[in-house]
């Protein structure tokens, strides 16, 4: 089976008992590729990243291969775990984000979910607007990217 990216963004909301709808352009590939269990967490509180369990275990398995007190290895996990929550999206494609992420994030209400190749990240889409204005694309942006081909 090809493997599919999530890519593209959709908008979603987040009901009253704090679960996020998947929308169907990723929930399918989510379930088909990786199952139903992932990991809910984030780096800074701006926003809520979504990972299938079977990339966020590979991320684990990359992070034991540092040094247990490397400190990059040490912020990474004090803020993902902070956050982080294991999930699983129920029957209906719901997916708890906790309460204290949902507050530090801003998501209540209508959301925007964005593809990011291999997780999702659910944005309060005002402040994601922000976010393009506050740090605009760059040439600099663009040569980073053709070192790598793209």
């Amino acid at each position: 089976m090809d493997q599919k990216g999530l890519r593209g963004s959709s908008p979603a909301r987040i009901d009253d008992k704090g679960r996020l709808k998947v929308p169907t352009i990723f929930r399918g590939i989510v379930q088909d590729q990786h199952g139903p269990d992932v990991f809910v967490t984030s780096l800074t509180g701006e926003c809520v990243r979504i990972y299938p369990m079977p990339t966020w275990l590979e991320i684990e398995r990359r992070l034991q291969q540092m040094p247990g007190n490397h400190p990059a290895r040490l912020k990474f996990l004090d803020r993902v775990n902070y956050y982080g929550q294991a999930g699983e999206l129920d029957a209906q494609g719901r997916i708890v984000i906790p309460a204290h992420l949902r507050d530090s994030a801003s998501i209540v209400g209508d959301v925007r979910v964005f593809g990011r190749i291999d997780y999702l990240e659910v944005w309060n889409e005002e402040r994601f607007l922000e976010k393009l204005h506050r740090e605009p694309w760059t040439d600099e942006d663009g040569l980073g990217l053709a070192s790598h081909g793209i």
